[in-house]
């Protein structure tokens, strides 16, 4: 039997159907990646699989005893505590049976098994970059949303429910929740944008368009090949029914004689064919994107020379030097929190640099794409956001109404007057990009743009991009963006920001030892010496051991503090020989490792039954 079975599934939210009579059937082992437009009822869905919502029609059946987790787009309140003690509550508690998914007995825990928590929470916090003992009320909205990620796969369910799972995760936090979703071994149903993650992950994808759902098998770049044929042939077959139908319209209409002498059986199939083509409903128009280019700027764009920056006291940024010139497509990389929309704030002349200088060129008209999207009045309307009480805008010297401009970022009329309080995250974007086009503009700064915006239209911003004459800095997470737009990256790395040529991909070929790799292997050492632990208990001097580990890490983290104090110190790099920088950056290196291997003996020890 299917974990998942799905019957002639109906549910309207005052709309158009979302779900239109749909069938599926999932097996254990099946990894499905659920597409479809901004809109289309993709998380409509998930919460009809979790149970939260009931559908209008239709049947859910889960097979009984199955434990299904559920991770939502938005991070739910209840939650606090420190972050390893609201992982470990996802195995604690019993999962939700609701709107007639079968009951289960509550998840208790025997003794045998409580050692296996530390272990599930430990490797989660590693592969997800989190810190176990942060308190979960003093983070930020994308590590808490980090948090019940951890949570929600630490019990390892038989069926996972993921909406979005990687918005607001740096790359690292990625790469580790590919490697833990490539081996899950249930059910997993996933919602992505990410179309690397996508690709690697998927073994089939659904396609959830106009209320109707295609199961295509494979990874995503063969659905994306199969959906092109399959668009290509839906396209002829319109076109031959519209013109079978207007064949027949005129047909109708012809003079007394021929409607004396018409074939009634004819006349009922021409109405058959007008009620199909009256219910027929059309795909979702494409975003039609085009920025409004300024005259050229000067060839010299940014140089920063040695530039420091320090936040209460805490250095961000260090001894960093560039020169940006005209036409230059520059990404930024680095983990959440490193220090990447800062940069944007130094290069842009926003804060000033505690060290170093930066000089930007002459002619720059700069349009900037915020990630936290603070340009936006919640309580105005979209097209006051756009128009500012206007009826026209000016794009591509001439005048056009603001509804009319609107629509081409698929916001219908009606949606157009409404607050932006009331819009979504994928319509946000949106909004920001019909704000952002307007602008004349010879440097684009891009913070995240592609947080929440659907597949389609993240390609036609890539080839909005492409086409723009004048430079590009961007940062993101999406590494097929990356690959796909820039030509060269910065990257926040080792307390320092390196410099490379080519994209994502180009840069994991050239750095030197690729962090999420090293992460993953480590974990996979882990897990593998705990299954081989299992059948035997810990020794006298393994117990001595563990005891000690505690100062040992705590040691090995003071020294590394003091280092780290000791290099953020602009006149370092002033006073010092390049032979004394080199050799404080390999003792860095030695104290990291030897930290990341404490923690693994720790880890390994720990799960040894006493």
């Amino acid at each position: 039997m299917a974990w998942i079975k799905v019957h002639n599934l109906h549910l309207s939210l005052g709309g158009p159907a979302l779900l239109d009579g749909v069938d599926f059937a999932i097996d254990s082992g099946d990894r499905v990646c659920l597409v479809g437009r901004n809109g289309v009822g993709k998380s409509t869905l998930l919460r009809v699989l979790a149970g939260d919502l009931p559908p209008d029609g239709g049947k859910v059946l889960v097979q009984p005893g199955s434990q299904i987790r559920y991770l939502p787009q938005e991070v739910p309140s209840g939650f606090s505590g420190a972050v390893r003690t609201i992982i470990a509550s996802g195995i604690e508690e019993s999962p939700s049976r609701k709107q007639g998914h079968p009951e289960s007995d509550s998840t208790t825990l025997e003794p045998s098994q409580e050692w296996d928590v530390s272990v599930r929470v430990n490797t989660l916090l590693t592969r997800l970059d989190l810190d176990g003992d942060k308190d979960f009320s003093t983070l930020s909205g994308g590590l808490k949303r980090r948090v019940l990620l951890a949570r929600t796969l630490v019990s390892n369910p038989d069926i996972l429910l993921l909406d979005e799972p990687t918005n607001h995760l740096d790359i690292t936090a990625i790469a580790g929740l590919e490697k833990i979703c490539s081996e899950y071994s249930g059910c997993l149903v996933f919602v992505t944008h990410d179309r690397m993650f996508a690709d690697k992950v998927a073994t089939r994808i659904f396609e959830l368009d106009r209320g109707r759902l295609t199961d295509w098998p494979g990874n995503y770049a063969e659905y994306l090949r199969l959906r092109e044929l399959r668009l290509q042939t839906e396209a002829q077959q319109d076109a031959l029914f519209d013109k079978k139908l207007k064949s027949e319209e005129v047909w109708i209409r012809q003079g007394i004689k021929a409607r004396r002498t018409r074939n009634m059986g004819r006349v009922r199939a021409l109405e058959k064919l007008r009620e199909t083509r009256r219910v027929r409903r059309e795909r979702i128009g494409n975003v039609r994107l085009r920025l409004e280019e300024a005259e050229k700027s000067g060839k010299l764009v940014i140089e920063a020379e040695h530039v420091s920056y320090q936040y209460e006291g805490v250095s961000i940024i260090k001894d960093f030097s560039t020169i940006i010139q005209r036409g230059d497509r520059i990404g930024i990389i680095g983990p959440n929190g490193c220090g990447k929309s800062t940069l944007l704030g130094l290069l842009l002349g926003k804060l000033i640099p505690v060290a170093g200088h930066i000089r930007q060129g002459t002619r720059l008209e700069v349009a900037y794409f915020d990630q936290l999207r603070a340009t936006l009045d919640e309580e105005k309307t979209v097209a006051d956001n756009v128009a500012n009480g206007r009826q026209q805008v000016e794009f591509a010297g001439r005048s056009r109404h603001i509804i009319g401009y609107l629509e081409d970022f698929l916001f219908a009329p009606d949606r157009a007057r409404m607050p932006v309080k009331a819009l979504s995250g994928g319509e946000r974007n949106r909004l920001l990009l019909a704000r952002l086009f307007l602008q004349p503009a010879n440097l684009l700064v891009m913070d995240e743009p592609t947080n929440d915006l659907d597949v389609e239209t993240l390609e036609l911003l890539e080839g909005v991009v492409g086409e723009f004459e004048g430079t590009l800095i961007l940062v993101s997470h999406d590494r097929t963006f990356l690959n796909n737009v820039v030509t060269s990256t910065l990257v926040f790395e080792g307390g320092e920001i390196g410099e490379y040529v080519g994209g994502y991909d180009d840069w994991l070929a050239q750095r030197a030892v690729p962090q999420e790799v090293v992460k993953v292997k480590v974990v996979e050492k882990v897990r593998k010496t705990v299954e081989k632990n299992r059948e035997r208990r810990k020794s006298f001097s393994e117990k001595k051991e563990l005891a000690s580990l505690p100062g040992r890490i705590e040691s090995l983290e003071e020294q590394l503090a003091t280092l780290h104090q000791t290099m953020a110190d602009p006149d370092f790099y002033k006073n010092s020989q390049g032979s004394e920088v080199a050799a404080i950056q390999q003792k860095e290196q030695l104290l990291e490792q030897t930290l990341a291997e404490t923690f693994q003996r720790w880890e390994a020890l720990e799960a040894i039954p006493d």
